[in-house]
């Protein structure tokens, strides 16, 4: 029934209410995530009577969060791009560091190394001269071998870091199953919205975000179901999955993210995008990978382009240079679930074809085919596996042997580990082959104007190469090569004979002769000593467009390219991420100012009630007094 008194009791109850509601506002001021809260007032029904309905008084509907759900998404997307890039930016500029810096990165080393190998074309008898070559040599192999070395440390930290991601992604989502299930509860409980905990669930969706992109469904009872990666559900209200990481198929050593459910795993793969998970992953793939594999396309070039030119020439003993640098061949690694019994060897066919890429060589019970292990676009190759035909794709050939089983695959990876089998195989100073292993010599007698160049070696593989042979005259225009066959002679046309070759300009008589024989004492020749130097110039990578120069310093210039584009992102990003702060905070944060004089209105409101209240007291006081008389 409807009365003064308790129409003034229920402002009273809820003008207090209001100002706990203000109170608790003030108190939480300065907390992180907290939403400001207000009290919606109500009229409660009124009672009806003769002469129409009397009010019954105020009640507080509901304690309504101020909140944007738009705003929250949009946090959590700025959120997750923030915790990508910061975790990319980080990683970036130490490898960018570590590649551009001089007393780190293999530039320097390298231009030293060749002015060492200057050094001993422009005195090729000398002892200290080579003897400090191959000190270069040993210092460039370290210097390569520590910048590997560091790329490995930085693989290692990525792996840790995420196993860290991982184990707080779990720790998260298991918090927010946990207050899933009190929202639910005290939602169910009273009927209305448990803001506090609400906020408390809003902080961890926040805090998840930053470590991984993610997308949120709320429920009609309260909940809040979290997926992750192409769908995955992490999340789904009380109930929490959770994220592993497993060994990969084809390296043990690095760690990939699989999706725990009913007990099985199974790999995300791609399709963890956003925050420090999504980034470090992403950093590893497009960055870290890629740089490890060109510098080993790099050392791989030099290795093998100063391992053939010198192969050319002769050392002071007189023998054939052999192998300067060792190194490696191309790795092969089969996945852990093949069933077959092949192997696979693989080499390199051609150091301009090669792209710096990884392979996935598969084979479907019938035939073998070949994708690129990043982006899995199918690469054509020629061959047919086997050693007199080997399959070759992009610079290297691929070699199976044994039965394979359908399914089987094997990741072909040409130049990343090249680095770590790196070495100087040239056994003293003496070994460094600096002369041209043939010459060639005007006959004494000559009677024409010809004359003869100085060979270039062809073919070292040649087993007659230095063998002498002599070239006489029949007439002006017809030669025989050691007293045999008839060979027409043009002036200034190569001749090629036994892997060296040279050219005769001029007019020749009757009679004359031209000698090529053995190089042998010729401690001061330095034509192949200036041939070695040309190396590191030389276009050998990329079709022949890139030197070795080029290879490195491109690798630097993207490296940095990348840093700097990351950290210019993660600038922008960090304005994106601090405008919808401020936005919600504009909306949802305390305003001091505003909840004081909510407060003394409140208040204000409360004393005009229990003014109310006083009145009745005094009108049943009068009544009571009226009954006694």
């Amino acid at each position: 029934m409807s009365d003064l008194l308790t129409t003034s009791v229920t402002g009273m109850i809820a003008f207090q209410r209001a100002m706990d509601v203000t109170g608790h506002n003030i108190a939480n001021a300065n907390t992180p995530g907290y939403s400001r809260q207000v009290a919606e007032f109500a009229t409660m029904p009124g009672q009806g009577s003769g002469n129409g309905f009397i009010g019954s008084g105020v009640q507080i509907s509901t304690i309504r969060r101020i909140y944007d759900s738009l705003l929250a998404t949009q946090l959590q997307e700025a959120s997750s791009g923030q915790g990508r890039l910061d975790v990319m930016s980080s990683l970036a500029s130490q490898l960018d560091g570590l590649l551009a810096n001089p007393d780190t990165g293999f530039s320097p080393a390298l231009q030293s190394f060749f002015n060492s190998v200057q050094d001993v074309a422009n005195d090729p008898a000398s002892l200290s001269a080579r003897e400090a070559l191959l000190g270069e040599a040993d210092g460039l192999v370290q210097r390569v071998q520590g910048i590997d070395q560091r790329l490995r440390q930085i693989d290692d930290e990525v792996n840790g870091r995420i196993r860290q991601s991982i184990e707080d992604i779990n720790r998260i989502a298991g918090s927010i199953a946990s207050v899933n299930d009190r929202i639910v509860l005290a939602q169910g409980r009273t009927g209305q919205p448990p803001n506090d905990l609400l906020d408390q669930r809003d902080g961890l969706i926040r805090q998840l975000s930053a470590e991984i992109s993610l997308t949120t469904v709320p429920q009609d009872d309260g909940s809040l179901n979290v997926f992750v990666g192409s769908g995955q559900t992490l999340v789904i209200g009380n109930q929490s999955r959770s994220l592993g990481v497993r060994p990969n198929e084809y390296e043990p050593t690095r760690l990939e993210v699989v999706y725990r459910d009913l007990g099985s795993d199974a790999p995300l793969g791609t399709g963890l995008t956003g925050g420090s998970l999504g980034g470090l992953l992403e950093f590893r793939s497009q960055v870290l990978d890629v740089a490890r594999n060109s510098l080993g396309k790099t050392a791989l070039a030099m290795a093998t382009a100063f391992n053939d030119q010198h192969a050319r020439g002769m050392d002071l003993r007189g023998q054939l240079g052999g192998e300067f640098f060792g190194l490696n061949p191309p790795t092969v690694r089969e996945s852990a679930g093949n069933t077959g019994t092949a192997t696979v060897t693989a080499d390199i066919a051609d150091l301009g074809a090669l792209t710096g890429g990884e392979y996935l060589l598969d084979y479907d019970g019938v035939t073998y085919s070949l994708r690129d292990a990043t982006s899995n676009q199918a690469i054509a190759m020629t061959g047919s596996g086997t050693v007199a035909d080997p399959f070759v794709a992009d610079g290297v050939s691929i070699v199976v042997s044994g039965a394979a089983a359908a399914g089987d695959q094997f990741l072909v990876r040409p130049t990343r580990d090249t680095v770590s089998g790196l070495r100087v195989s040239a056994p003293d100073s003496q070994s460094v082959a600096m002369a041209a292993p043939t010459r060639t010599r005007t006959g004494d007698a000559n009677l024409g104007d010809a004359t003869i160049t100085q060979t270039e070696i062809i073919d070292y593989t040649d087993p007659n190469l230095t063998n002498t042979s002599v070239i006489s005259f029949i007439n002006a225009t017809t030669y025989s090569i050691n007293g045999a066959g008839s060979f027409a002679y043009t002036s200034g046309d190569p001749i090629t004979i036994n892997g060296s070759r040279f050219t005769i300009a001029g007019t020749p008589e009757a009679g004359d002769e031209f000698t090529v024989e053995a190089n042998l004492g010729g401690s001061g020749d330095n034509r192949n000593g200036l041939l070695l130097s040309s190396v590191q110039s030389n276009g050998i990578l990329d079709g022949g467009t890139a030197s070795i120069n080029d290879n490195y310093g491109q690798l630097v210039t993207d490296v940095g390219a990348a840093a700097n584009q990351i950290d210019a992102n993660l600038s922008a990003q960090n304005v994106i991420l601090a405008s919808i702060e401020d936005t919600i905070s504009s909306k949802s944060g305390v305003n001091l100012d505003e909840e004081a004089a909510k407060l003394l209105r409140f208040q204000q409101a409360y004393q005009a009630a229990a003014q109310v209240v006083s009145v009745t007291s005094t009108l049943f006081d009068t009544l009571i007094a009226a009954v006694r008389r």
